[in-house]
């Protein structure tokens, strides 16, 4: 069974509709205590870091994520559900910017792309991936066009726990990751037309 994760801040129903396309039923779930009865977990996520992690944390979600990841749960983030497995990320409210604490669950940042890029930002609409034999999911999917819509991208700081697909938009930057028992992307598979359905019926099937 597979369990979406809503903590007010998720394209919940884009994830449904995609699930349901290959016959998976997903359950809804904002109880913590709940999460130990699925096989699967999908993190989504649009919006901005330090709210989305002040809902996560506030809901006891955050802890629990954390945890079944490490049992070993089968786990997916999406977006802005990528973005938060990692340490940090950069955001600017008001005329103050800080760092804002992620789940820490991947070595490495959230920045914002630099204006100098010559690129619009947003990055909105369809860029390709780039990935490696040794990935076990994407492998599948290298040069594969995916949908991405985000301001913000993950920097790594130690590439050696991790394995990245790679994107290029003005600057090279990890598109998605595997880890262990994680697969989490800066795209959208469930807007990305056959491809994404792919990735999503391969990772129900992993």
């Amino acid at each position: 069974m597979i369990a979406v994760i809503d903590y007010g801040m998720g394209n919940i129903g884009s994830i449904i509709k995609a699930f349901s396309f290959i016959g998976q039923k997903v359950f809804i779930v904002n109880d913590p205590d709940l999460l130990n009865k699925y096989d699967k977990i999908v993190l989504p996520g649009v919006g901005a870091f330090e709210k989305a992690m002040e809902n996560l944390n506030s809901r006891g979600m955050a802890d629990a994520v954390t945890e079944q990841i490490k049992k070993g749960k089968t786990f997916l983030g999406i977006c802005l559900g990528y973005q938060l497995l990692f340490e940090t990320s950069e955001e600017e409210f008001s005329e103050d910017k800080h760092l804002v604490t992620g789940m820490g669950l991947l070595n490495g940042n959230v920045k914002k792309f630099r204006e100098d890029i010559s690129l619009k930002i947003p990055q909105i609409g369809w860029n390709s991936i780039k990935t490696n034999e040794n990935m076990r999911i994407l492998k599948d999917f290298d040069e594969k066009y995916f949908y991405f819509v985000h301001s913000y991208y993950a920097s790594i700081e130690n590439s050696s726990e991790q394995d990245y697909a790679l994107t290029q938009y003005g600057i090279t930057f990890p598109s998605a990751v595997e880890k262990d028992n994680i697969l989490a992307c800066q795209f959208h598979p469930e807007k990305s037309g056959d491809e994404g359905i792919n990735l999503l019926r391969k990772w129900v099937e992993q």
